[in-house]
């Protein structure tokens, strides 16, 4: 078979000849043949298959210069590739569907005023954070209050000061009478009040790695915990002596991890496995994980640094946090057992319960 006008190949492929145009100018797919005298396009037939991925891969959503890469590609490698790409579309619309449904919550409700509280629940807490056994300073910080509960873990040379300044801009939240009405509002101006706190203590051209945190809080309104989340501390619900992870970890091998690169066993042991993707500080994406959180009676909540996850396993942690008593007692055990477990890093803890009121 001879070489085919750009009508046919259009045809043929299901890309239109305007789409065939942009894709020969961008060297994604280049025709066989230019007639020199009339500029007029012709393409092989051997070149349809190309055309067709290029085509089903638009359809996916993929970015041009990204499919312009997997078509370079030995097929198992451009398999690889577009698992990926889905991949991170479902973790981006996991994050879309988060927010999608604390707006339905949040906006569903008769009285979401926050200063209305639930007179029947309330939080029982501690916290508690240690240097560790190999660190020269603690950068960590934590905080337990009657509204706020808050862990960040600081990195870079003014990691500490980052910190304790992310969670300093937070502590308003403890004073009563805050708005109500727009709790998505209030999370997201604290975010930045955070994100200008850390800021201040890098000051003006400071590389993103002189003074960073991580930010996990979570706000009680009286009925509902509000989440933040940007790095890689976590939360932990403890319910019904069934324990989950509410949170997802913004850092590369997470993402590797969703993306289908490597397995749970490689990324134990990843070089990469601290690198965040997501931090306050300069120049990094600070872009928080919201979501609202409906609490039960009994319920316990557990915040920490990956002090503790890195080198405590999720059963430990659940047993621990099934048999203490109290929060006070919950914290130090966990502290003791990342230390008991070399102490590599600094660790940091805030457990929270629900408690019923007497009345």
């Amino acid at each position: 078979m001879g070489l085919l006008t750009i009508g046919a190949f259009a045809r043929a492929s299901r890309l239109s000849p305007k789409a065939l145009r942009l894709y020969d100018e961008l060297g994604l797919l280049a025709p066989a043949r230019v007639d020199p005298a009339t500029g007029y396009r012709f393409y092989a037939p051997e070149q349809l298959e190309r055309a067709r991925l290029v085509a089903w891969l638009r359809r996916l959503g993929m970015p041009l210069a990204r499919i312009k890469g997997v078509c370079a590609l030995d097929a198992p490698v451009a398999a690889r590739e577009i698992r990926a790409f889905w991949a991170q579309v479902e973790a981006d619309t996991a994050a879309r569907r988060d927010l999608a449904s604390f707006l339905v919550d949040h906006l569903s409700r008769k009285d979401p005023a926050m200063s209305a509280v639930n007179e029947h629940l309330a939080l029982r807490y501690a916290a508690l954070s240690d240097r560790g056994l190999v660190r020269e300073s603690n950068q960590d910080t934590v905080h337990a209050g009657s509204r706020l509960l808050a862990v960040a873990d600081g990195c870079g040379s003014a990691g500490a000061s980052a910190s304790a300044a992310a969670i300093g801009a937070l502590k308003h939240l403890e004073a009563g009478g805050l708005p109500g009405g727009d709790l998505l509002g209030i999370l997201e101006d604290a975010v930045e009040q955070a994100a200008r706190a850390v800021g201040a203590v890098a000051g003006p051209g400071a590389a993103p790695e002189e003074a960073g945190t991580t930010l996990t809080a979570m706000l009680w309104t009286g009925s509902q915990l509000a989440l933040v989340h940007i790095g890689d501390c976590r939360v932990h619900l403890l319910r019904d002596g069934q324990l989950f992870q509410i949170t997802h970890d913004h850092t590369v091998v997470q993402s590797m991890l969703d993306e289908g690169r490597i397995t749970e066993a490689e990324a134990a042991s990843h070089p990469q496995r601290s690198m965040l993707v997501r931090a306050l500080g300069a120049g990094a994406d600070g872009r928080p994980d919201m979501r609202l959180h409906d609490v039960r009676a009994d319920d316990r909540y557990l915040l920490c640094s990956d002090g503790l996850s890195a080198v405590v396993t999720t059963d430990e942690i659940h047993r621990v946090l099934a048999a203490a008593a109290e929060p006070g007692q919950a914290t130090r055990e966990l502290v003791a057992l990342a230390n008991d477990s070399g102490g590599p890093d600094n660790v940091s803890c805030v457990v929270a319960d629900v408690i019923p009121l007497p009345g």
